[in-house]
């Protein structure tokens, strides 16, 4: 791949699972099992896949809409039990760490923004030893969960960096809604938990189909 372009962006935020880490079918199965384990009832796997991206609690929330509000922290402790319990069965997409070491190369500056816990991001980087290639990052637990803009209005601000030169990458509507609503452009990844046909109102500047595709078109565009 060719670095033929000058840098358009200085800031380029990631959303974590199934953007970066391939951890959607599990995230699906954790809630349906969680849900279940409440008294609910099983949510479809397109439903459960619709709220990855949001803070955990209003995820499990739109989930379960039969569950009661007082059962909302055994629920929340039931998701995190069936995920602890095969975390480290997901890894990275494959060509995830040779695209951010290319960007890096070009001098963009790196970061997330996710829907996870500070704790459940950082046990991730620590598993994938990727702490010490992003500059920042922001969870759900820390600021206001996507899609409102605080996560990227507070790494834009961290960072130094204008929303004009700022570029958020995600699978989800509220990846793109995040970045929408911050002022920012965004690209879209189809191998993730929304289908790419919902990205269509949000106006991405891309929708890549594999991480080559996405590698390819930063090195060309961003």
């Amino acid at each position: 791949m060719t670095d033929t372009q000058p840098r358009r962006f200085d800031l380029i935020a990631f959303d974590w699972d199934g953007t970066l880490y391939d951890s959607t079918r599990l995230i699906v199965r954790c809630i349906q099992a969680a849900v279940v384990d409440v008294g609910g009832a099983k949510p479809s796997e397109n439903d459960a896949a619709w709220v990855i991206g949001l803070g955990l609690a209003e995820a499990l929330a739109r989930a379960a809409p039969d569950v009661p509000r007082e059962k909302y922290p055994e629920l929340g402790a039931r998701y995190r039990y069936h995920y602890l319990k095969h975390q480290d069965d997901i890894v990275l997409f494959d060509g995830v760490l040779e695209m951010l070491d290319a960007l890096h190369a070009r001098g963009h500056k790196l970061a997330v923004a996710t829907g996870k816990s500070r704790r459940g991001l950082n046990e991730a980087l620590a598993t994938v030893a990727l702490r010490d290639r992003f500059e920042s990052s922001r969870t759900a637990d820390e600021t206001f969960g996507k899609p409102h803009p605080r996560m990227l209005l507070e790494l834009m601000e961290e960072l130094e960096v204008p929303a004009e030169r700022t570029l958020m990458i995600g699978d989800t509507t509220h990846d793109l809604q995040l970045a929408l609503n911050a002022g920012c452009s965004s690209v879209g990844v189809s191998y993730g938990a929304h289908e790419p046909d919902s990205f269509d109102a949000l106006n991405p500047l891309h929708v890549a189909h594999s991480v080559s595709d996405l590698t390819q078109w930063l090195l060309e565009n961003a």
